[in-house]
């Protein structure tokens, strides 16, 4: 499942047109939790609820405009809850409260792909490939994730035309109010990991190779299987898998993603450079574009 929730249209949309005239908030500042919403808050609750025809029973929150990086654009957080799926996404509204966007802000005067390699962590996460390729692919992912599996699909007839130029780094980042098992799966490759960096891979290609006949109801002994297949000590495994600790791992990780504002699985940042889905072309694109730069950098320096 690419997206995060059901109710992800609302995420779709990268500018409303006019139309929600709101009066101007008093303040950019950051109202005090107990403060009543202010008029710009209420009309644009209003306006998402009608053009998304969010019902009684959807809980949308829309935080308090407060000041952004470009003059005369406030931006606003919305929750938006609707059963046991929860999610959150950055607005902008005008100071006059006239027109509601949403997109991302770039500060050309930065380097974006910098500012996203510094985020991402990788110091215990699984890898393969040369530490000191040239190109790092990091992939988010969700272990019941269709498009996920996709991807693996496309990595492992992919990489291997890429000898030790491209390593590849797995984050886990499972969607689990969408995918049941999901969790489960997560945890078991991080006890495999936990165990034997190298048993990891082959429990990544497992539970990819066999999605399709994994449930919520055989996860657990579908991975103590593969653990068994991979080469695992079955009882230390066993052990990993019932303790905490593989458990708090997984959650660090997707924490990091939500870092990096990854909400879709799967995402790769290809040496920083962002790329939701499993498209093989664009892919390949991204990694010999970085190689070609660094060719180019090296020339350049002799």
């Amino acid at each position: 499942m690419k997206k995060a929730l059901s109710l992800s249209l609302f995420f779709y949309f990268s500018t409303i047109a006019p139309g929600a005239r709101a009066q101007q908030p008093k303040s950019a500042t950051p109202a005090s939790p107990a403060a009543a919403p202010s008029p710009t808050q209420k009309n644009i609750e209003a306006y998402l609820r009608h053009l998304y025809a969010f019902g009684p029973d959807v809980l949308l929150v829309v935080g308090p405009p407060k000041g952004s990086p470009i003059e005369g654009l406030l931006e606003t957080n919305i929750d938006l809850t609707m059963g046991d799926n929860k999610e959150a996404v950055k607005l902008y509204v005008s100071k006059d409260g006239q027109f509601l966007l949403r997109g991302e802000l770039s500060d050309m005067t930065k380097d974006p792909l910098a500012e996203n390699r510094a985020k991402i962590q990788m110091n215990d996460a699984p890898s393969l490939g040369d530490s000191k390729a040239a190109v790092t692919l990091v992939e988010y992912s969700d272990f019941e994730c269709p498009v996920c599996r996709s991807l693996h699909d496309v990595l492992r007839g992919m990489l291997p035309n890429y000898a030790s130029k491209v390593r590849l780094v797995f984050k886990d980042f499972p969607l689990e109010q969408l995918h049941p098992w999901a969790r489960t799966a997560a945890i078991a490759g991080r006890c495999a990991y936990q165990q034997d960096p190298n048993a990891f891979w082959k429990m990544y290609d497992f539970i990819y190779d066999h999605q399709e006949i994994i449930s919520a109801a055989n996860a657990w002994t579908k991975m103590m299987d593969y653990a068994g297949q991979s080469g695992l000590d079955a009882e230390a495994f066993k052990g990993c898998m019932a303790s905490p600790e593989a458990g708090v791992a997984v959650n660090a990780s997707r924490a990091n993603g939500q870092q990096l504002e990854v909400n879709s699985t799967p995402t790769v940042f290809v040496n920083g450079r962002r790329m939701v889905g499993a498209d093989p072309h664009l892919l390949e694109q991204y990694i010999n574009y970085e190689l070609a730069q660094q060719k180019l950098g090296k020339t350049a320096e002799k």
